[in-house]
């Protein structure tokens, strides 16, 4: 492709709206171009380096045996109102209607849709095991869309679905899945790790989140280099502190505690450590229509952070029905005191309590008066929770909860998801199928999510400097850009023309960079491009040389246009055939 003929509008500045690298660099190189927040439309290189990224998706699918097929974006009420989740997925559900009143959804994920089908088309366990995919275009109506393609509210996501007989089959499909992943990304050139994680809205039993390590990343992982545990700080289980089996409990005692509304005011104030209290935090909750249903109070140890999503699935409940209770409002349905809140004396409320408290002797508990709280407080003579269970945040330093080492932090941006639906889709859509004793049974399902133009954004986030893109030769919109010098100069543009045609003839995806525009002009976008290999055609060309440049190295070398040509063509074909 000629850029004098391309079209191509590069930036110098940086966007006011462009926080991240991924996101300043797309829209700068003119990959990308936004049409509304959150929405962004794709210019020819932006395109083909998408493009390359689902060609990998696919040669990767069908080589796990999934067939490919489309289904529509627009999916009907009555499907989702089947599984339930019409209410429950939330406000980033896009709602529409038809001129004549229908409920509709742009899809965000279409569980619901292929469930339809199958039930539909399978009725036999001869028929099984099946998997379809798609790659399409989702939509979320995100509260917040920030970072580009990061979290936008249009995206293109490749979406698979396994059908089986029962769990061992279901294993074997998210196994394949599972590897394809792990092939797909590295492919892509990423820097990827999977890594336990919550099913969220999606349901189901057991998850992985296929993470692109990056600061910048939504993602925040706990990892242990002794033995290799990995998970998403919403999903890593905690270990609870020793159990106090041998402290004997005392009085129950009321003090004054003038002030003293956190933890560690209430701490210093005492003369005690921030590990002996007991941290309450206050929750309104709603149903699926958005009514006010019930207050929750929580409780962790007062040095603990509440992790938000154990609590939601402990609540049974999705995160758009919870938020932070008004104190004064739930004070006078629950006895609760703002700032002074412990678990004795309150009423009408859910108390879910950390699983580690029960084990604890002696802590010290808001006393739900203003400035008193509670000492010697235990777990059963004095307070017990409707739901005990783990509720903590596993904290950088904090024991593996494999192998007890101390754990370790990154984060990193979710590109791909796994998931073990079981029959939560199956069972309340009713898709069953008769096995070989002639017994009707639900069939058994997993989901396999990766978002693709995502995926486009972690490539760039994990390959560039402070000039531009680096491209991966995998996905790289084009493998070589021919930088011509001056094309007023019959000469060079000869020159130009051989490597161009050679290049091509070859094999290779080239640009040749004939505008009439400065050379410094041209340099600069051609790093910002982030093009593999530069062949720059300038004064040397009378000589039959060239300046030969790798966009990853800093150095560049002088070689005879057929030493340039065939460097470049062993190298392309190299990281090919490596992919």
């Amino acid at each position: 492709m000629r850029l004098s003929q391309m079209h191509l509008r590069t930036l110098r500045e940086v966007p006011n709206e462009a926080e991240i690298p991924s996101h300043v660099l797309l829209l700068r190189s003119g990959m990308i171009r936004k049409q509304v927040s959150g929405v962004y439309g794709f210019m020819n290189m932006g395109w083909r380096s998408v493009r390359k990224i689902e060609q990998i998706v696919r040669e990767e699918m069908d080589a796990s045996g999934a067939q490919e097929i489309c289904m529509s974006a627009i999916q009907p009420a009555e499907l989702w109102e089947e599984s339930g989740r019409w209410n429950a997925y939330g406000p980033e559900l896009w709602r529409i209607k038809d001129r004549n009143g229908r409920d509709f959804c742009l899809g965000p994920t279409h569980e619901e849709v292929f469930t339809d089908l199958i039930r539909n088309d399978i009725s036999s366990y001869r028929q099984m095991p099946l998997m379809l995919y798609q790659i399409q275009t989702k939509y979320r109506d995100e509260a917040r869309p920030r970072f580009g393609l990061i979290r936008s509210r249009e995206f293109i996501m490749k979406d698979c679905y396994s059908f089986d007989t029962d769990a061992e089959g279901l294993d074997r499909s998210y196994g394949l899945m599972y590897d394809a992943y792990t092939r797909i990304f590295q492919r892509c050139g990423l820097d990827c790790r999977p890594v336990e994680a919550d099913t969220g809205a999606i349901g189901g039993s057991n998850s992985h989140e296929f993470t692109a390590l990056s600061e910048i990343g939504e993602s925040e992982i706990a990892y242990c280099d002794k033995c290799g545990m990995a998970a998403t700080t919403e999903r890593a289980a905690c270990v609870d502190a020793p159990a106090q089996e041998e402290t004997e409990p005392l009085p129950l005692e009321k003090v004054y505690t003038p002030g003293t509304k956190t933890i560690e005011e209430v701490a210093d104030y005492l003369k005690l450590d921030t590990t002996q209290t007991i941290k309450a935090l206050l929750f309104v909750t709603y149903d699926g229509e958005g009514r006010e249903n019930g207050y929750t109070a929580a409780f962790v140890r007062g040095d603990r952070e509440l992790n938000m999503t154990k609590l939601v699935n402990a609540l049974g409940i999705a995160e758009h029905q919870i938020e932070f209770a008004d104190e004064e409002k739930m004070g006078a349905a629950t006895g609760c005191v703002g700032g002074f809140t412990g678990p004795i004396g309150l009423h009408d409320c859910t108390v879910v309590v950390d699983s580690e408290l029960p084990g604890l002797k002696n802590l010290c508990a808001g006393a739900c008066e203003e400035d008193h709280h509670f000492i010697n407080v235990n777990y059963g003579r004095d307070y017990t929770g409707d739901i005990v269970t783990d509720l903590k945040t596993l904290k950088e330093g904090d024991p593996c909860p494999v192998c007890g080492a101390p754990v370790r932090h990154t984060r990193g941006i979710e590109v791909g998801q796994i998931f073990k639906l079981g029959t939560k889709y199956s069972e309340s859509m009713n898709a069953r199928y008769v096995d070989e004793n002639q017994q009707e049974k639900p069939v058994v399902m997993g989901c396999y999510g990766i978002g693709v133009t995502r995926t486009l954004a972690a490539v760039v986030e994990q390959h560039h400097d402070e000039d531009g893109i680096i491209w991966p030769v995998s996905v790289a919109p084009y493998h070589v850009i021919v930088t011509l010098v001056k094309p007023a100069d019959e000469t060079q543009t000869a020159v130009a023309e051989q490597i161009y045609a050679e290049l091509q003839q070859a094999g290779v995806e080239t640009l040749l960079d004939d505008r009439r525009e400065r050379p410094g002009v041209k340099f600069k976008d051609a790093d910002l491009m982030g093009i593999p290999v530069r062949i720059t055609v300038g004064k040397l060309a009378g000589e039959g040389k060239v300046e030969y440049k790798l966009r990853r190295e800093k150095d560049r070398r002088e070689l005879t246009v057929q030493d340039a040509i065939a460097e470049a063509v062993g190298l392309i074909n190299a990281e090919r055939r490596g992919q």
